[in-house]
């Protein structure tokens, strides 16, 4: 036994599926785009495990790991449906999307909670507050939007609602969506400071659908071994199948907890999600800031490598992607890279173009011989040595 470490790059797609067009995603690439569009990038760690023969323009000398991609079956391109997928779960019906929320259940939240609301359309994050942060501030209304994903979104300054109560009110939130109204996530997006200068905080926090059926997760649990989750994964699992988590709040925390969780004893999965490519990048079309927060991620590469024990694998992957270089502020339907490493892993192996993401699933319970599980196909065989 040993630990099996998956790092989800979020929103780090390599290519437009072939179905892109039917999402509006004809010629999102967003890695490939970012490196065309700011002149290179210096990712040197994850190119020598094999992200050089997935993009054009990342180059190494040699390829020490497992590498290829893979399409995803699930009909949506959102962040629940995508680690669900990687966790083994395809879901057959993408999450539902409003452009505004119906009024009935608007009155029945404002009810429930005791607040009126205010907005309930489609709009960024920031410029919302910008908009309506003092309207907020002086009237204690909730700011409720959603946008091009399944998601209600509720932003709320942590100075008129103290953080605690703006959580009861999120889960309130969750509670009631259900059925034709069971967005993937519900979004608490505190904020903070003055008019002209409001800033949101770390203390984000997401309310997934609870998983529908077994995840890799809960069968990893239900056979005795952890499960930690690192960054946003308990939010996205909505803490179904893990044993201990670390709420990080962006990228660095998360690496380092990530190695903390490596150097415990104890066998299971570590599966950490690297949120800042996403909500801080590739929604706001930052390039620059994509390019730095990749290459910042990369320089920690060798610490995930170094920690792990002789028979320990890790796997770096995506959920989607979100192309900052297009005009879309959206998520985009793109292949995610799979490269993997370890002492028992073989170089410089092609895993070839996947048909799911649940083969990383598969792979977790091959490498763990849980032989009764049958969704996706195993890479390890591949990709182990001998």
């Amino acid at each position: 036994m040993a630990k099996f470490i998956i790092v989800v790059m979020d929103s780090v797609g390599v290519g437009e599926q072939p179905d892109a067009a039917d999402y509006g995603d004809t010629g999102s690439n967003t890695l490939g785009n970012i490196v065309k569009q700011s002149g290179g990038i210096h990712m040197p760690n994850l190119a020598r495990l094999g992200l050089s023969e997935l993009v054009d323009g990342i180059n190494s000398d040699e390829i020490v790991g497992a590498y290829g991609k893979s399409a995803e079956i699930f009909p949506g391109k959102d962040t629940t449906g995508g680690h669900f997928e990687i966790a083994g779960l395809i879901l057959e019906q993408p999450f539902p999307v409003f452009k505004k929320f119906p009024r009935k259940f608007i009155k029945a939240f404002e009810k429930a909670v005791g607040r009126k609301t205010i907005a309930n359309y489609a709009a960024s994050g920031t410029e919302i507050i910008k908009e309506l942060g003092k309207q907020h501030v002086d009237t204690g209304d909730l700011i409720v939007y959603t946008s091009a994903d399944s998601v209600f979104q509720i932003a709320m300054h942590e100075g008129v609602i103290p953080i605690d109560e703006q959580y009861r009110i999120c889960e309130i939130a969750r509670a009631m969506l259900v059925g034709k109204l069971a967005v993937g996530r519900v979004i608490c997006r505190p904020f903070v400071g003055e008019e002209g200068a409001y800033t949101r905080t770390t203390n984000r926090k997401d309310y997934s659908f609870e998983p529908p059926g077994e995840t890799i997760l809960s069968a990893l649990k239900s056979n005795g071994l952890e499960v930690a989750g690192v960054g946003k994964i308990e939010d996205i699992f909505a803490n179904v199948g893990l044993t201990k988590s670390n709420h990080t709040t962006d990228n660095d925390s998360s690496i380092t907890a990530t190695i903390e969780y490596m150097n415990e004893d104890f066998d299971g999965l570590v599966f950490t999600n690297l949120v800042d490519f996403d909500m801080l990048y590739g929604h706001r079309n930052n390039v620059e800031g994509y390019k730095n927060a990749l290459e910042a991620m990369d320089a920690r590469v060798p610490e995930i490598l170094e920690a792990l024990g002789k028979d320990d694998i890790v796997l770096f992957t995506a959920d989607h992607g979100c192309d900052p270089t297009t005009p879309s502020t959206d998520h985009s339907r793109e292949y995610i890279p799979i490269l993997a490493y370890g002492n028992g892993v073989a170089g410089s192996v092609n895993i070839g173009i996947r048909e799911s993401f649940a083969d990383i699933a598969a792979t977790v319970a091959d490498f763990f011989e849980l032989n009764d599980w049958n969704v996706g196909q195993s890479l390890f065989g591949d990709i182990k040595k001998g």
